[in-house]
């Protein structure tokens, strides 16, 4: 394969044979390794010429060295801070400084007259003020805007003069600066011969510097450029028209290169994939079809993908060079170091810096992320696991240093004193800074070598962070470091190692410039990211963008174009993959380059491609009971089944197992918000405290008014002991908390309202009382035990009720029972239980049915219906809630057939088809 390199120094060798004082001007730093490989293979012997990237030569002749995003902004705010007499703080000033420094950036580069865009922006903000009554009232914000946008020229002086004194700068100010100093550069470097190589849209500045040099007589520029595109209206070919036109140099020169391969045969194929997941998986699946991976690169359109495109390449790649930096955000060590600043943000946020708390939530991420699992795993195996469980247990929502250095007693010292540092309290940010420096070097010593590479870029980041400090102390406080971090990690990356010559070429749509690849896999060639989109990050309106000729989302799109057109020209198999599914933005078309490929091509194969679905028939989860289970079932049977325990099987029998046979329990975690079972307890435990003292006895309203007194003290009481070390006094546990209250108060104040009829009388019977009974089976050889705690037994007027309190909504329809054997259906568990409890009552005290009998709920949430009781009729204006014997006796029935089936080994347990949930 014929690639432009090797047509363009093939062209240079006719001319050139000695390389001494020949100097490669190059787009790209990934350009000249592959200019000096191509060299290498036609040059048997001699020197090679100087090469190097547009930066590197644009920083010889200014002089200026390049300074880093981060020194950049810390200079900004050193002279808007000498520039204001009220200044932002640093994290507000960090929030627009980027968008004015991209906006310097870019006047430079295109050697724009700074005085002159600046007035022109300043006299239209006052145009848009002025009318002709005077009347424009302007708002705070408003004002704000105007005064900064006429403050732009003051910043840029004063940075630019800043920089200049320094010797350092942004990438624009080199290049206003090399503009000037070319001349003398030129003329101590008179002997040197220049050659341009695969330039394509050139900033003011460039095409200022390129002219320059070729002035000289001697130096050439090779455009890598296409017939089809160059000869036409085409917008690849946008640029090098305009320079074919407009330079000097071609009055007397032709454009050297101009392919014509872009119109030979090619495979070509366009693929439409669901999602970013399929486009990745099914690249992967052409990539396992390709045996030489020399002449292959896989272009991400969207560089965003890479961390699931690395984690779907296929086995057969044994050699890769990835041209993109991994994002900092993705990487592990990201998510320690921002758990560390959230101690401190939730902290603050929580009010606990005084007493020097944690929030328990953030200690476990800490303690459990990766590498302190890790870091503490080798002799301690379960150390964090068995913290995790205490916390739980005592429900500490909040953890301090002294329980954290009892939790690390038996940790190596060294460590335990780095882990104890970062949980104290900080006095400065400098001593923040020097405490996760501390925590990386603790950590290096134990990971692997991939993730010293992640820690080192952050110890070099806060190495410099720590420096910056100590110089101008910007980040007043954690939230202002914190912001900063955030910003740094979401525009900084790590950069790989690798033979940039060898495998398959990973890399990103900007970094194909110059290259040529025979098979070229294009993944996310869709609008929005092929080209970007036209929303602009800038202080400088459209307008006056066009106005002074800075590049708009129209130049960028050509340059898009451009870099899409000359990818393709000489490849000879080409997949393009775009993602078919419209997201909210509704992005689901396919980049327009694609649609104008697709019209200048008619060999361009167009496929849809779906994931393999394969469809499995669904069934449903069976546990059989072999002799291990029944053994555990016949131990159940002794120890006792409870009412709830005989709806839960009813309910789902899978869950029955998981909980009673192999004990299964859920996992224990810190209850912030109080749980809605735990609300249940208290009111149930409040009330079983209220009433024991009058069991055997007739209720008066006295002894009512009496239990109101207690009873918030109680509820407080029973709080503290089910809410352990939980806070009721705010927010929403302050509200549940009230919600218990008004529960009782409200239960109160019904039975005074039964007691105040006179005719009434109310005796309790019997509180939170645990009854059990033996129930036998023909069909078992052993009896099955069945046991429950009734809320309450009373007589009211002579009727026996067995009573259930339940902070949840019932309503009559629970407890209307028409059929036993409808009783499976869930609205009837809860008459299940009630009827159960009944059944332990009546055999616990050997009952003779010769007084009336009900049993019911008294719904918290339902309470102005009273007491529901079961009812046997289907006609509501006579219900029938007595309990005959007979009632029992099929209800019992019932039960026994559940059972049976529980304990029959023909029959697993199965998982319902209609379960919800």
């Amino acid at each position: 394969m014929q690639t432009f390199i090797s047509e363009t120094i093939d062209d240079i060798l006719k001319t050139t044979t000695s390389f001494e004082d020949v100097v490669f001007v190059m787009p790209s730093q990934r350009a000249k390794v592959f200019v000096k490989q191509t060299f290498k293979d036609k040059i048997s012997v001699g020197f090679l010429p100087e090469i190097l990237n547009i930066e590197q030569f644009v920083r010889q002749i200014s002089g200026v060295e390049k300074a880093d995003s981060v020194q950049l902004l810390f200079h900004f705010y050193t002279i808007y801070k000498s520039i204001e007499t009220a200044p932002d703080s640093f994290d507000v000033f960090s929030s627009w400084a980027f968008t004015v420094l991209q906006d310097f950036n870019e006047i430079d580069q295109h050697l724009i007259d700074t005085k002159e865009i600046f007035i022109y922006l300043r006299d239209i903000q006052r145009l848009k003020k002025w009318s002709v009554t005077g009347t424009f009232k302007e708002t705070e914000l408003i004002k704000d805007h105007y005064f900064f946008l006429e403050k732009l020229n003051k910043y840029y002086n004063a940075l630019y003069q800043f920089f200049i004194e320094k010797n350092i700068g942004y990438q624009g100010l080199m290049y206003r600066e090399a503009s000037k100093k070319v001349d003398a550069y030129l003329e101590k470097n008179k002997n040197k011969k220049f050659f341009f190589v695969g330039f394509n849209a050139l900033n003011k500045a460039e095409e200022f510097l390129f002219q320059k040099v070729l002035e000289k007589g001697n130096s050439e520029i090779y455009w890598d450029i296409d017939v089809a595109f160059f000869k036409s209206n085409h917008q690849a070919g946008t640029f090098i028209r305009k320079y074919k036109a407009e330079w000097k140099y071609y009055e007397k020169n032709e454009i050297k290169t101009i392919g014509n391969s872009f119109s030979s045969p090619k495979n070509i194929q366009v693929i439409g994939a669901s999602k970013n997941n399929t486009q990745v998986k099914y690249a992967g699946e052409i990539l396992e079809k390709i045996t030489d991976f020399k002449n292959t690169a896989l272009v991400l359109a969207d560089e965003t993908l890479l961390p699931i495109t690395l984690n779907s390449l296929p086995q057969n790649i044994n050699a890769i060079n990835i041209t993109m930096g991994y994002p900092l955000k993705d990487i592990p060590t990201t998510s320690l170091l921002l758990s560390v600043f959230q101690l401190f943000i939730s902290q603050e946020k929580l009010q606990k810096t005084i007493v020097n708390e944690f929030y328990h939530k953030d200690v476990i991420r800490f303690f459990k992320h990766q590498s302190i699992y890790g870091l503490l795993s080798e002799d301690n195996t379960s150390i964090i696991d068995d913290f995790s469980a205490e916390i739980a247990k005592e429900n500490n929502t909040f953890i301090s240093k002294n329980q954290i250095a009892d939790f690390l007693i038996n940790v190596d010292p060294q460590i335990k004193d780095v882990l104890l540092t970062i949980f104290s309290s900080y006095n400065s940010i400098n001593e923040f800074i020097e405490r996760v420096l501390n925590l990386i070097n603790v950590l290096k010593e134990t990971e692997n070598q991939l993730e010293k590479e992640y820690l080192f870029r952050f110890f070099t980041a806060f190495t410099q962070l720590k420096t910056l400090q100590k110089e101008y102390a910007y980040f007043k406080d954690l939230k202002t470091l914190h912001l900063f971090f955030r910003q740094l990690i979401s525009s900084e990356s790590l950069s790989f190692q690798g033979e940039p010559l060898r495998g398959l070429q990973l890399m990103g749509m900007l970094e194909t410039r110059v290259l040529d690849f025979e098979n070229i896999i294009l993944i996310s060639a869709n609008e929005g990211i092929l080209p970007a989109s036209s929303q602009q990050n800038s202080f400088i309106p459209f307008d006056v963008k066009t106005a002074f000729g800075l590049p708009t989302y129209r130049e960028k799109d050509a340059i898009f174009s451009y870099h899409f057109f000359r990818l393709i020209q000489r490849a000879k198999n080409v997949f393009i993959l775009y993602n078919t599914e419209s997201d909210v933005f509704g992005s689901g078309e396919k980049s327009r380059f694609v649609t104008q490929m697709e019209k200048m091509r008619t060999d361009v194969v167009q496929k849809i491609v779906s994931p393999k679905v394969v469809t499995e028939k669904i069934e449903l989860k069976e546990i059989v009971k072999d002799d291990e289970v029944f053994k555990k079932l016949k131990e159940l049977a002794k120890k006792g089944i409870s009412p709830s325990a005989l709806t839960s099987y009813l309910y789902n029998p899978i869950a029955f197992y998981k909980q009673k046979i192999l004990k299964l329990k859920e996992f224990d975690d810190v209850e912030e918000t109080v749980a809605y079972n735990t609300l249940g307890t208290v009111v149930h435990e409040t009330l079983d405290e209220l009433y024991t003292p009058f069991v055997s006895k007739f209720l008066k309203t006295e002894h009512i008014s009496g239990m109101e007194e207690k009873a918030d003290e109680l509820v407080v009481k029973h709080f503290k002991i089910h809410f352990k070390n939980g806070d009721i006094s705010t927010g929403k546990n302050r509200l549940i908390f009230e919600v218990a209250k008004r529960f009782v108060s409200n239960f109160l104040a019904q039975e005074k309202r039964v007691l105040s009829d006179k005719n009434n009388q109310l005796k309790i019977i019997a509180t939170e009382e645990t009854l059990s009974t033996e129930i036998f089976i023909d069909e078992l050889n052993f009896p099955i035990k069945i046991h429950g705690q009734v809320d309450r037994v009373d007589e009211l007027n002579g009727v026996l009720r067995i009573i259930d309190y339940k902070t949840g909504m019932v309503d009559n329809s629970n407890l209307k029972v028409l059929n036993f054997e409808d009783l499976r259906k869930e609205k009837h568990h809860k008459a299940i239980q009630v009827l159960l409890y009944a059944l332990l009552y009546t055999k616990n005290k050997n009952y003779d049915f010769t007084q009336s009998l009900e049993a019911g709920i008294y719904s918290f949430k339902n309470l102005n219906k009273g007491f529901l009781s079961i009812n046997f009729s289907s006609n509501y204006r006579n219900p029938e809630n007595e309990i005959s014997e007979e009632k029992l006796n099929e209800f019992l029935a019932e039960i026994k057939s559940y059972i049976k089936e529980i304990y029959n080994p023909e029959i697993g347990f199965i998982e319902p088809a209609d379960l919800k949930y």
